[in-house]
């Protein structure tokens, strides 16, 4: 398995930077769709549409996107044989808190698509910059592989 993984391994690669492209970017997305639905009032036809809006950005795009990036990213991890480096511990434990992330703002978007208010319009803005400051730390241990 591991030798075919290895023969493979340029397109995993290909694969999970093109889909964790995707992902980050409906990271980004979300709280800012966020933020243009609490323009609009509970229960209103725009309202409807950014809910909408919404979950086919989480559905099309979010999920099936962390799913492939999990996938390829484990599999690049056994064909090199990554599991014992202190760089992918610490890259994996910081990929578990951007995958919490997404939990957490699918959850807060399907209380919106209820009408709920549960978060200002600062705070999504505050929000909107988790991924970007995670994905600044997994792209410098990926690359520099400092221990």
């Amino acid at each position: 398995m591991q030798s075919v993984l290895l023969t493979i391994y340029p397109f995993l690669k290909i694969g999970h930077v093109i889909f964790m492209v995707f992902w980050l970017a409906g990271l980004f997305m979300l709280p800012r769709q966020c933020i243009y639905m609490l323009d609009h009032a509970p229960g209103s036809e725009g309202e409807a549409k950014w809910a909408t809006r919404m979950g086919k950005l989480r559905k099309i795009i979010l999920t099936p996107s962390l799913i492939i990036v999990w996938v390829l990213g484990l599999a690049m991890a056994i064909a090199m044989g990554f599991f014992s480096d202190g760089w992918l511990h610490a890259k994996l434990t910081l990929v578990l808190i951007l995958t919490g992330y997404h939990g957490w703002l699918v959850g807060q978007t399907k209380k919106m698509a209820r009408s709920e208010r549960p978060l200002t319009e600062a705070r999504l803005r505050m929000i909107g910059e988790v991924p970007g400051v995670l994905l600044l730390f997994i792209v410098a241990l990926v690359y520099l592989k400092p221990f």
